[in-house]
């Protein structure tokens, strides 16, 4: 074969190549799902500073069923005992929205970065979804009394 020829036939071969990638991603894009799509307004409730004893801590997340199958979602876990998250168990109807309220107890958790998941669980196509709390919780400084100089009495029982 001579040089010319090989370049030409590598050349319908590389076009050939292409045409099927684009085939392909063409394929992807089109295909439709069937069934109940559980889509969060937000993925992560960050809290930020919080003083550690500063009470409970309240974060509603939206969502919405974006599929063609009303949704329902059957449970919600949480990674610790200081997290405490609640949903209507109601079938969501597609393109209805519902509320995950979530409930965080500094109180029970050391003082420091925390990092907490909910998994949601649903007859969503996807399966499982995550969500995830974060923040950074601290102790207050406790004021310090000044005590004066002099005599201080002191009684014994």
């Amino acid at each position: 074969m001579s040089h010319l020829h090989k370049y030409f036939v590598l050349s319908i071969f590389g076009l050939l190549a292409i045409g099927k990638v684009a085939v392909c991603s063409q394929q992807v894009d089109t295909a439709v799902v069937h069934g109940a799509v559980l889509h969060l307004s937000e993925t992560v409730c960050d809290f930020g500073d919080i003083p550690r004893r500063g009470g409970d801590l309240r974060c509603e997340i939206a969502f919405t069923n974006t599929g063609d199958k009303p949704l329902v979602v059957t449970r919600l876990v949480t990674s610790n005992s200081c997290l405490k998250a609640s949903c209507s168990r109601r079938p969501v109807a597609p393109g209805g929205k519902g509320v995950i309220r979530i409930v965080y107890q500094p109180l029970k958790s050391e003082a420091g970065a925390f990092n907490r998941v909910i998994r949601i669980g649903s007859n969503a196509v996807a399966g499982e979804t995550h969500l995830t709390v974060c923040g950074n919780s601290f102790e207050e400084q406790v004021p310090v009394r000044k005590v004066k100089k002099g005599k201080t009495k002191v009684k014994i029982k």
